[in-house]
């Protein structure tokens, strides 16, 4: 059984700065491609970031991806908000786990960002 548990998510005011973190947990053998979604109101899931096994990210001049392979987390730094970036966050991770012979896509349950004065 895996479990990637999100958290850092509120309420944060046009301008300000917030970080995600998404921790797996549970039968995790390995972790590929780990990344960040999002979904406003009335949208469709979007994606905000991905990061490798290796580090490479895509570019996002607002928002930074990292991870700690060591404890198994995503984190997603977010700088200069907007009120257009209000929508709930959802961290995904590729994860081969113990009983599996392939990696499978995993969800978080996902936190909430809201930008508003």
């Amino acid at each position: 059984q895996v479990q990637l548990v999100e958290s850092g998510g509120g309420l944060v005011q046009p301008g300000g700065s917030l970080r995600l973190s998404c921790a797996a947990s549970g039968s995790v053998i390995s972790i590929n491609d780990m990344g960040w979604y999002r979904q406003a109101p009335g949208k469709e899931r979007e994606l905000v970031a991905i990061i490798t096994a290796g580090g490479s990210t895509n570019y996002e001049d607002r928002f930074t991806i990292s991870r700690d392979n060591a404890k198994n987390t995503v984190y997603l730094q977010m700088n200069s908000l907007k009120a257009e970036d209000t929508a709930v966050y959802y961290c995904n991770a590729r994860i081969l786990s113990r009983g599996n012979l392939r990696y499978a896509d995993y969800w978080g349950q996902g936190t909430l960002v809201t930008v508003s004065s």
